[in-house]
């Protein structure tokens, strides 16, 4: 997909209008993915996350949405992997507090799922930095709702 016809696709609006304009790669001048990221609006730890993938080298582009549940199920996250924003970038979906290293990876080997996601909200994850946390997992997920272990991080503590 061109990026005229992405843009095309997001002016007319409908459902795919923003997968369309994921995939077109949308690039910044430092070479970093843009991602765009759904979140309410009074969540910090969501704010937390994005401050995490623009350390990493991506552009955010935040929306605040009061109806997250109809966001999820427009991109189909299955219910048992949702957590509390969602993203989008490179054609793929993000749920939850997945690291900047897995989407990265992502985005570079290109699997044939629909997305990521860390399920839950747990200790450790980015946004979630807290002494106590314990490794988790970010997990694969495709159309039909299976999900499979995409990788195992370590628990990261708050930075002072």
């Amino acid at each position: 997909m061109t990026r005229r016809s992405a843009l095309t696709a997001l002016m007319l609006g409908g459902p795919l209008a923003r997968i369309a304009w994921a995939q077109a790669g949308a690039r910044t001048a430092s070479g970093g993915a843009t991602i765009e990221v759904f979140k309410d609006p009074t969540c910090g730890c969501c704010s937390i996350w994005v401050e995490h993938l623009k350390s990493a080298g991506f552009k955010a582009v935040v929306s605040n949405s009061a109806d997250m549940t109809a966001i999820k199920n427009e991109h189909k996250v299955p219910a048992q992997a949702r957590s509390c924003h969602t993203a989008l970038v490179g054609g793929y979906v993000l749920e939850g507090h997945v690291p900047a290293s897995d989407v990265q990876r992502l985005l570079k080997e290109k699997p044939k799922v629909l997305g990521l996601a860390v399920p839950g909200m747990p200790l450790g994850s980015p946004g979630m930095e807290a002494p106590g946390g314990k490794p988790f997992d970010v997990l694969t997920f495709d159309k039909d709702g299976k999900t499979a272990v995409y990788s195992t991080q370590q628990p990261v503590a708050r930075r002072a």
